[in-house]
C-alpha cells in the first residue's frame, strides 16, 4: 500500500516536471511605461510555461546604451523607434524579430486638487504653469515626443525653460504627485495608474506624434529559444488583452500594420 501511495506522488512529481525542470530566465529591458502592464504579463506568462521574467525598467536612451556596452538583455521593449534603430544599427538585434507593438497617447497631468487651468498646450506656455516636468528629451521617448509635438505648435521655446528634466516617464509622474511642479507630461497609461493626478489635456492621436513601441530579441542573448517564444506571446491575444487594460493601443488592430 505504501508502496502504491509512493508510486502515485513519484509519477505525479514526473507530470509537474515540464513546469519546472528546463524553464529559463529571461531578461527584459523594457521602458518604464510598460512597468504595470510587463509585469501582469510576465505572471501569465510563468503561469503557463515556467519561464521567469526578469525585467530591467528605464527610460529607453539608457537602457539602449546599457545593451551597448554588453549588459546581458535577452529582449528590448523600446519606447520609441529611435532607440531600437540605435542599437540594429550597431548590430545588436537578431534580424527578423523586431516588431512594433504598441502605441500611446500624450497628456497632460495636474494634482487631483489643482486649480490650475490648463485646456489646451498653449496654456502650458501660461503664466499658470510655471514649472513643467518631463521626460529629459535627450534620453526618454515621452520627452522627445513631447518636444516633438511643442515644437510644431512653436511653443517649444516657452517651454523649454519651465522644464524640470526628468531621468524616465514614472519620474515626471512622481514629480507632479509630490506637488513639486505644476504640472507633466507623461503617458495616458501612467496617468491611468495614479489617483493623485488628474488628466487636464489629451493631445489628440491625430495632432500628436506617432508613438510606437518597437521589441526585438538581443544579440548574444543565451536563452534565444526561450527569448523568441517570449516575442511570439508578447504579441499574441492574451498579452494584448492585458496591454489594452494598462490603457496601450494595439497596431495589430489597426489596418496596414
Amino acid at each position: 500500500m505504501k508502496k502504491s501511495v509512493f508510486t502515485r506522488i513519484l509519477a505525479m512529481a514526473i507530470l509537474a516536471m515540464p513546469w519546472t525542470v528546463g524553464a529559463a530566465t529571461l531578461t527584459v529591458f523594457a521602458a518604464a511605461s510598460l512597468t504595470d502592464a510587463l509585469k501582469a504579463i510576465a505572471d501569465l506568462y510563468a503561469t503557463r510555461t515556467g519561464d521567469k521574467i526578469v525585467f530591467n525598467f528605464a527610460a529607453s536612451g539608457p537602457l539602449a546604451r546599457q545593451i551597448e556596452e554588453s549588459a546581458p538583455a535577452d529582449i528590448f521593449f523600446s519606447a520609441d523607434e529611435v532607440m531600437m534603430d540605435r542599437i540594429e544599427k550597431k548590430d545588436l538585434v537578431v534580424k527578423g524579430t523586431r516588431r512594433s507593438l504598441l502605441s500611446n497617447l500624450l497628456v497632460v497631468v495636474t494634482l487631483a486638487d489643482s486649480s490650475i487651468a490648463i485646456d489646451s498646450a498653449r496654456d502650458l506656455a501660461a503664466a499658470g504653469v510655471k514649472r513643467l516636468a518631463l521626460g529629459d528629451p535627450r534620453t526618454v521617448p515621452a520627452g522627445n515626443y513631447a518636444k516633438v509635438y511643442l515644437t510644431k505648435l512653436e511653443l517649444w521655446g516657452a517651454v523649454e525653460k519651465k522644464m524640470i528634466p526628468c531621468e524616465n516617464v514614472r519620474a515626471v509622474l512622481a514629480a507632479v504627485e509630490s506637488g513639486n511642479v505644476d504640472a507633466g507630461m507623461v503617458y495616458r497609461t501612467d496617468a491611468k495608474i495614479s489617483r493623485k493626478v488628474k488628466v487636464a489635456f489629451e493631445i489628440p492621436r491625430s495632432e500628436g506624434p506617432a508613438i510606437r513601441y518597437p521589441v526585438a530579441r538581443v544579440k548574444g542573448s543565451r536563452q534565444s529559444e526561450a527569448a523568441g517564444k517570449f516575442l511570439e506571446y508578447l504579441a499574441g491575444n492574451e498579452a494584448g488583452r492585458v496591454f489594452e487594460k494598462h490603457g496601450f493601443i494595439l497596431l495589430s488592430n489597426e489596418s496596414g500594420t
